[in-house]
């Protein structure tokens, strides 16, 4: 969702490897069979340092904070490099290698997981790459070059793909003459941790998080001095524990050299019981969901009861990500929104839920990242998710993550959130068309692997230019035929009708394109659920259960006198 007017956020397909480059790398894989490219002698050396990330990410550099060691899997040693792709950053890691000019090196590595890129840069003759398009088994790409006449040092790299899960690799060898880097050190034991923090808790558990330690691997946590986690990242959480009970948490660093003395030790309560929200009311058998805004960029500024009752699930936007991986926040801007205050803000949501709303709070947006990868981060989410529920009242969460989704640990963390808040709990998701073009997408398998406790996917039919329908065929966006034949992708890929939705401007000023008049909405909705009004498509089947519709954002429906929630919301009403 945009918090910026008028701002186009069209994704731009970057396109995959071609097969010039797949011959690239063949014809080079056949040179060095064939012996026509020298390979590395028996007395050259490994020039890489922390060839197999043992000492962390010490002498590597990933591209937006997007590497890490981890613990597993890794294909020998104790460590191996976890980096994960997100929105425009292919999660490249390079490190500086001293070589001798004139000389021939053989580079390789092991890898695993999503596309994984191995190459090499500045070698003052021709820079060499390799790739894999993903395997589940470790997979060694090999490759070699040749340094110029006044090479002294290249940049060796790796790197994943846009969009795609995120890549392991381990065992780095740049194996030729040894260009003068010396011997590598083994590693020191690391210091101590510095900057431990107690973030959300629940009524079982608390969340950590601290300052990562150069030349860690790993980190221990302790509860009243006894080991109760580990942790290869930079937060944890510590569950079983007592409801409303004080405890005292510290961490330490370790490595292959050992572990680090422990930080200075932090006290935390848990939650008492029965903070937790009550039921929520249910949401209708076809709904009307819209997104609130909490900030002001030119459209109406309102408070939560200034929605109208048209909508049946509200959207609060958005939560704010904290340091800590997979942690959210929320900070009412009580500033742009004209002294709307806390006190203000938590009565209006018990209000509307006593009108038979629901009030969720909605995760991402379009400048918001939150990045939940691995299973601490999971359990953060969920953790902290469920406390904002706790503390304001919310029913539910909306997942618009619209930089990057891993489907796998989402999916752990929904169904951590689910465990803990029960059956009522509201789950909502909207991604962009091109996230739910194929089932194989992380959206849409995030969308099936928690079919069961989903509520509705409402996709944004909008600033994403021409797509394909279900029937193979490219439809433009803002016409019947484009929210019909992409909708039906859904509905036959998996999906339960109630669980799909139409997602929409509620103006010309809410999106960069794709605006359609509720008129065409309606029909959409008729064309789907009754087989009238359709346009140039038309489904092979009914689909009388649709959930309803969607709209960004309540704030601009009321900058366009609601003429989009008094035309959409009554049609939705007396669907079948």
């Amino acid at each position: 969702m945009e918090r910026s007017a008028g701002r186009s956020r069209r994704r731009r397909r970057r396109s995959r490897p071609v097969l010039g480059a797949t011959l690239a790398v063949a014809t080079a894989a056949a040179l060095t069979v064939t012996g026509l490219v020298s390979t590395a002698q028996a007395a050259d050396i490994n020039n890489a340092k922390n060839a197999g990330f043992e000492s962390g990410l010490a002498n590597w550099s990933c591209s937006g904070g997007s590497g890490a060691a981890v613990s597993s899997p890794v294909r020998s040693g104790t460590s191996a490099l976890k980096a994960t792709p997100a929105g425009h950053d292919n999660a490249k890691c390079s490190q500086s290698v001293k070589v001798k000019p004139n000389s021939t090196y053989a580079l390789s590595s092991w890898v695993q997981g999503g596309y994984a890129y191995l190459g090499v840069s500045g070698t003052g003759t021709t820079d060499v790459s390799t790739w894999t398009p993903g395997s589940s088994a470790w997979t060694k790409l090999s490759t070699s070059f040749t340094t110029g006449a006044n090479t002294t040092s290249v940049t060796v790299y790796t790197h994943g793909w846009y969009g795609q899960a995120a890549y392991f690799a381990d065992d780095v060898e740049v194996n030729g003459p040894d260009g003068g880097g010396g011997e590598e050190p083994g590693p020191v034991i690391p210091a101590a941790p510095a900057g431990l923090t107690a973030g959300a808790t629940t009524t079982s558990s608390v969340a950590l998080s601290w300052n990562a330690v150069s030349g860690a691997t790993g980190y221990k946590v302790y509860r009243n001095g006894v080991q109760a986690t580990t942790s290869t990242g930079t937060s944890a959480t510590v569950t079983g524990l007592t409801a409303d009970t004080a405890y005292q948490f510290s961490v330490s660093a370790t490595n292959a050299a050992g572990e680090s003395v422990k930080s200075a030790a932090i006290s935390a309560r848990t939650a008492k019981e029965g903070t937790g929200p009550g039921p929520g009311p249910a949401v209708p058998k076809h709904a009307v969901t819209g997104y609130w805004q909490n900030f002001n960029n030119g459209a109406a500024v309102q408070k939560l009861t200034d929605v109208p009752a048209d909508y049946d699930i509200i959207a609060v936007s958005f939560a704010d990500a904290t340091p800590t991986p997979g942690q959210v926040t929320f900070n009412l801007d009580t500033a742009g929104l004209n002294g709307y205050t806390d006190a203000q803000f938590r009565a209006d949501i018990k209000t509307k839920q006593a009108q038979g709303k629901n009030v969720i709070i909605s995760i991402g947006g379009e400048l918001g990242t939150v990045r939940v990868d691995n299973d601490a981060s999971a359990t953060a989410f969920a953790n902290s998710v469920y406390a904002l529920m706790q503390e304001y009242g919310f029913n539910g969460v909306d997942i618009d993550l619209e930089n990057g989704l891993n489907a796998t640990y989402m999916t752990k963390a929904l169904r951590q959130l689910s465990a803990k808040a029960g059956s009522k709990l509201v789950i909502t998701m909207a991604p962009q068309t091109i996230d739910m073009q194929s089932t194989s997408g992380e959206y849409f398998k995030t969308a099936l692997n928690i079919k069961d406790i989903l509520t509705v996917v409402n996709m944004q039919y909008y600033n994403s230019g021409s797509m394909l329908g279900c029937d193979g065929k490219v439809y433009s966006q803002g016409s019947v035929d484009f929210l019909t034949a992409l909708a039906c992708i859904q509905l036959e890929g998996g999906l339960d009708p109630s669980q799909v939705g139409i997602g929409v401007p509620a103006s010309t000023r809410g999106a960069g394109s794709g605006y359609v008049s509720p008129s065409i909405v309606n029909a959409a909705l008729d064309c789907l659920t009754k087989g009238t009004n359709c346009g140039s498509f038309k489904p092979s089947k009914t689909y009388p259960s649709l959930r309803g519709a969607m709209t960004w954002s309540t704030n601009w429906d009321a900058t366009a006198g609601f003429a989009w929630s008094k035309a959409v919301g009554p049609h939705v009403r007396s669907l079948p």
